[in-house]
């Protein structure tokens, strides 16, 4: 017990003295996959808003947990029945970005509407629909903003074909694959008929933000639901074990060990599960590059 936790505090002192500092160590491992597993996590990190290297955000997450993992283990004195929360708090930092990232991309998609109508208002009014893009990206509703921040600064150097796509495969998302081509097409053949086809593509996008919206809602109750089964228990375990006593006793001999295991193991399995069945239908990607086309 003493050993590992000794271990710990000094991996975690280590860390936290060079990030305080700003001399964090540059860690490196050699990928031992593709390089576009690597651009998929560096992918999800600039969705989710940060412009770090996943290296460095999953070091902090290792010291996050190291220090959760300090405070349990000094709680209940036993070390596997501080482990499985010291792990679960590691990840809460990727699970945190991970809400933010999906909220980020839904308030994209949820705008996308009220963007295309600014659009058609835009190209009625006689701009062209480049202009009107670029008015999108300064006048629109904020998450457009941000969604189309590098387009002016792209369509002047790389053209609007090019500056589109690039947001296209920033954003990933098939809602924006739907709007991006439907806005080359329209940018490539233009005419009068292109504020009728944005229209209509603003009324079907709505349509379907609709629909995905109710069964966002009906599926709420089951995944908080699933979260509360899941930590419960462990902070019932840490409670027990927090005062000398026969419990403290039982979970730190072997038998207790063996408690701890099964049940951690067949807790992630059950949240696994229940994640997997309460997951949200995902519409694949038909149009736009893969993750490991996008540069940086």
């Amino acid at each position: 017990m003493r050993l590992p936790a000794a271990l710990f505090a000094a991996v975690f002192a280590y860390l936290a003295v060079g990030y305080l500092s700003g001399y964090a160590p540059n860690i490196r491992w050699r990928a031992s996959g593709p390089t576009t597993e690597m651009s998929k996590r560096q992918l999800w990190l600039v969705q989710a808003g940060l412009n770090i290297s996943p290296v460095r955000f999953w070091s902090v997450s290792v010291v996050i947990g190291l220090f959760a993992y300090l405070i349990t283990s000094g709680i209940s004195q036993a070390f596997w029945v501080a482990l499985p929360p010291a792990v679960v708090v590691m990840f809460l930092p990727h699970w945190f970005y991970e809400r933010r990232r999906l909220q980020r991309l839904s308030a994209v998609k949820q705008a996308w509407p009220d963007g295309l109508r600014h659009l058609v208002a835009s190209v009625r009014s006689g701009m062209s629909l480049p202009v009107a893009l670029e008015d999108l990206s300064i006048n629109g509703p904020a998450s457009m903003q941000e969604a189309l921040e590098r387009f002016p600064a792209l369509s002047r150097v790389f053209g609007v074909p090019a500056a589109l796509e690039a947001v296209r495969d920033e954003l990933a998302d098939p809602t924006t694959d739907r709007v991006i081509e439907v806005l080359l097409v329209a940018h490539e053949r233009g005419g009068p008929i292109v504020p009728e086809i944005l229209h209509d593509l603003a009324e079907s996008t709505t349509r379907d933000l609709r629909t995905v919206e109710e069964l966002r809602s009906e599926s709420l109750e089951q995944r908080l639901s699933a979260r509360i089964v899941f930590a419960v228990p462990w902070l019932v375990l840490l409670m027990m074990t927090a005062r000398d006593g026969p419990y403290r006793v039982f979970y730190k001999s072997a038998g207790g060990t063996i408690v701890i295991f099964v049940g951690a193991v067949l807790s992630f399995f059950g949240w696994w599960v229940v994640s997997r069945l309460g997951r949200e239908p995902v519409e694949q990607r038909v149009f736009g590059s893969t993750a490991s086309e996008v540069t940086r």
